[in-house]
């Protein structure tokens, strides 16, 4: 059964949204011109619909939404199937839409373990403190809870994310490393009016970078 987002307002899919809706991430999509629709496998955070990033076609029509927030959902997959919810993603985008992708950067974990220790604590997060055993496997208390989907099973340099978001078919893809241990990737499908979207983007607050791919 296909999901109908029945809005006149420019529509963006928050998959595997967890908790929190996008609009409390980016300040861009606080804005009344947008309609989020909250996509998750785990069914205890109460998305509007449940489903995995890899199999979204039983769920959205090609074409769905003007812009897809994926934060911290690829490194929860295998490595194959990765490529498979990149492809999902530009499937499920308009043809002048955009995805921001957001992930663990393993480079600059791997630095900060071997500065100071796998069990170092690097941040404080709303989960708790985390380390480097932390965002390279996943979240090892909510692993301890029996979240088991928490768990991480692959990984994510700038260049690899950045190319395999073009290989998956996006047009132009920008990506950004910061002090977060995170990888920020901008990708542009193929009519994509990547002024008005980096404006818009610079409006809400979001950091945007020179083109890595």
């Amino acid at each position: 059964m296909r999901f109908a987002v029945p809005s006149q307002k420019r529509k963006i899919l928050n998959a595997g949204s967890g908790p929190q809706a996008a609009r409390r991430i980016a300040p861009l999509f606080r804005s009344g011109d947008w309609q989020e629709t909250r996509m998750d496998i785990d069914p205890h955070v109460q998305p509007n619909i449940v489903g995995s990033i890899t199999d979204m076609k039983d769920l959205f029509d090609d074409g769905s939404f003007d812009a897809v927030w994926s934060s911290h959902i690829l490194e929860h997959l295998f490595a194959h199937e990765v490529a498979v919810a990149l492809g999902e993603i530009k499937r499920v985008l308009k043809s002048d839409g955009f995805a921001l992708v957001f992930c663990p950067d393993i480079e600059s974990v791997a630095r900060h373990l071997l500065e100071h220790g796998a069990d170092d604590v690097a941040y404080v997060s709303q989960a708790g403190p985390i380390t480097p055993l932390d965002m390279l496997y996943g979240h090892i208390a909510s692993i301890a809870q029996g979240r088991h989907f928490m768990a991480h099973k692959t990984g994510f340099t700038a260049d690899r994310l950045g190319n395999l978001l073009i290989d998956a078919g996006f047009a132009k893809v920008t990506v950004r490393r910061d002090e977060h241990f995170e990888i920020c990737a901008l990708a542009y499908t193929e009519h994509a009016d990547q002024r008005r979207i980096e404006a818009e983007l610079a409006a809400g607050g979001y950091d945007l970078v020179e083109p890595s791919v």
